[in-house]
């Protein structure tokens, strides 16, 4: 098995009913267009066995948000590894939001967050229409984070909603999405650095091989990225996410998780521990 002297929890997977819930993004993907069930990802990630994993919303079509974070809280019920989930909630709504972020909680205290995807929004700064900061600052009350789902060039947006929210836990995804295929570290490592400021965001450290070349990238070419999100969030606010199985383009589980743990293996023994499962139970609230 890999990574024998670790625990292990995966803070980002997907998973979609394509047969019952439109998918459209994934519409003739050779890899993504098919059923990800939760009997997929346990072939997927068998050589890993990690001890639990986090749901994170897929991106379906927006009528059936609600219905898929229900359905996630359903396969729950049989799936014991699932330990949370990452909701899609229209913030952007602001005080209209309530009435949905209060049939999410009703789903019970699996969900633990709440992702609305900024990063196909074609104005940089959408993040800040004021109804959208009045969206995410109700997240608190009910115990949820939220989870940033952008590209680089979306940074500087995030930056400033992250400063007039100071009461919400922030969680990364993605490191925030650089051009890794161009090898381009700047603005992306200015900006990185200036969001890791703020103690109150996490990063997850996935979907690095899906900004790369799907069929050439490297573990020198990933290297510096990963070197400057240690650096910049510190061993504390640092977790493993595999982005399966959107990562499935690029990689298989089984090589990430290789790749991720051969980039890290200069950390403390204690490091190694928080990075791949201790901070993911501390900031997603996962329980046993």
């Amino acid at each position: 098995m890999v990574l024998r002297d670790v625990p292990v929890i995966d803070t980002h997977v997907h998973l979609w009913d394509k047969e019952n819930f439109r998918v459209s993004w994934i519409d003739g993907d050779p890899t993504l267009d098919q059923q990800y069930l939760p009997a997929d990802f346990e072939r997927h990630r068998r050589e890993v066995s990690p001890e639990g994993f986090v749901f994170v919303e897929a991106g379906i079509d927006a009528p059936y948000s609600f219905l898929e974070a229900e359905w996630v809280a359903g396969l729950a019920q049989q799936e014991n590894r699932l330990k949370g989930i990452v909701a899609a909630a229209p913030l952007e709504y602001g005080s209209h939001a309530r009435g949905y972020l209060d049939r999410v909680a009703a789903l019970g205290p699996l969900v633990k967050g709440i992702r609305r995807l900024l990063q196909g929004e074609a104005d940089p700064f959408f993040c800040l229409q004021p109804a959208f900061i009045e969206g995410v600052k109700m997240l608190p009350p009910y115990g949820f984070s939220f989870d940033i789902c952008i590209y680089h060039h979306q940074l500087p947006g995030v930056i400033e909603l992250v400063r007039r929210c100071p009461e919400v836990s922030f969680i990364l995804d993605h490191i925030a999405k650089p051009n890794i295929k161009a090898g381009e570290l700047d603005p992306w490592r200015q900006n990185l650095a200036e969001l890791a400021g703020f103690a109150n965001v996490a990063c997850k450290v996935s979907g690095l091989v899906t900004e790369a070349d799907f069929q050439n990238w490297t573990e020198a070419g990933l290297a510096p990225y990963v070197t400057h999100v240690l650096a910049a969030f510190g061993e504390d606010r640092v977790m493993f996410g595999s982005d399966w199985p959107v990562a499935l383009q690029a990689t298989t589980y089984t090589r990430w998780v290789e790749t991720l743990d051969h980039l890290t293996r200069r950390l403390s023994q204690a490091a190694r521990r928080k990075l791949w499962a201790e901070n993911a139970r501390r900031v997603y609230r996962l329980t046993d």
